[in-house]
Parts: structure tokens; sequence; C-alpha cells
């Protein structure tokens, strides 16, 4: 009987730390100015046009 409420306690455990890895991603996201995304996107634009022709 006891496995069972240590397996709920850990499910408890990896949904509390799944949300809190979800949030700070959010945080980190919605810190970017938009030209700072933009300038970022351009960037990797760039590197992948310069990768694709290296092949």
């Amino acid at each position: 009987m006891r496995w069972w409420k240590v397996a709920g306690l850990a499910g408890l455990a990896g949904v509390a730390a799944t949300g809190i890895v979800l949030a700070r991603a959010e945080r980190q996201r919605r810190a970017y100015t938009p030209d700072e995304i933009r300038d970022r996107l351009h960037e990797r634009v760039s590197e992948s046009d310069a990768s694709s022709t290296d092949k």
C-alpha cells in the first residue's frame, strides 16, 4: 500500500517541476524585445543559408 503513495508523490513532484521549467522558459522568452527577436531570427537565417550552401 505504501508504494502507491510514493508513486503519487513522485508524480506530483514531476508535475510541479515541469511547471517551474515552463514558467522559467516563458519568462526568458518574454524578456526579449521585438528588435532582439528580429535580429536573432536574421542571424539564424543567415547561418542556415551558409550551412545549406556548404553541402
